[in-house]
């Protein structure tokens, strides 16, 4: 598996892709918590917290992480290298976790420069250092779970087919639908407890900074699930 995991981060990095995520990332939060004059501005809120960081970026992951995993398998498929791949002493199983921990450590990456932002908001704060550390800290673990779940969902949909626009859009597609999807249908007032199946309403839970073992499952079993159908898909080729 560890050869695998660096075979994906060395071709992240030795090709723009890896650098360009990460400052597409990093660009877009930037430009919006502290430059465009909008709600999202920390500047303007009167209050120093991270809120408008941590709505954005589960909405900005809905693309940069089908983006990122879209060549895992695809890429594979279309050079005909899955053969190969699959004759190695490696199990589908180490297969699809390698790709797997390749691409969250990517956004993992990504993660890290904003805990800049944490520290100007905790020197912001008046008095320095008012800051809800546990909600923080709950919200960053919420993306990680987020970006856990995203990604093994693009993993997935990289299997479908050998071009990588076809597995970004099933990606972005159905990432969107399982965050925001049911609580729509729950805004919609078919049933309110279908708003307990989305991924925004366990999102928002952990980001409160009390950590329900219910959110954590949640997100685990999602994760696991995607990364389960990639190895039936992949043992099927």
């Amino acid at each position: 598996m560890l050869a695998i995991l660096k075979k994906e981060l060395n071709s992240f990095f030795a090709t723009p892709i890896g650098y360009l995520v990460i400052a597409v990332f990093l660009i877009v939060n930037g430009l919006f918590l502290w430059i465009f004059n909008d709600d999202y501005n920390i500047l303007n809120a009167g209050f120093a917290d991270l809120t408008s960081f941590f709505f954005i970026s589960p909405w900005l992951f809905l693309f940069l992480i089908p983006a990122i995993t879209m060549r895992s398998f695809s890429d594979e498929f279309r050079l005909g290298t899955i053969e190969i791949l699959k004759t190695k002493p490696l199990s589908n199983w180490q297969i699809v976790f390698g790709k797997y921990v390749g691409a969250l450590v990517l956004i993992i990456l990504a993660l890290i420069p904003t805990l800049i932002y944490v520290f100007s908001v905790y020197k912001l704060g008046n008095p320095i250092g008012n800051l809800d550390t546990g909600s923080t800290i709950g919200s960053y673990l919420g993306l990680l779970f987020l970006a856990s779940a995203y990604t093994s969902v693009g993993i997935y949909t990289s299997t479908f087919s050998n071009n990588q626009i076809v597995a970004f859009i099933i990606a972005a597609a159905i990432c969107f639908f399982l965050f925001y999807g049911f609580e729509a249908l729950a805004d919609m007032g078919i049933s309110e407890s279908l708003r307990s199946f989305g991924m925004n309403d366990h999102f928002k839970s952990i980001s409160r900074g009390v950590i329900d073992t219910r959110d954590v499952i949640y997100f685990v079993s999602v994760t696991l699930f995607f990364l389960f159908l990639t190895n039936l898909k992949l043992a099927a080729e």
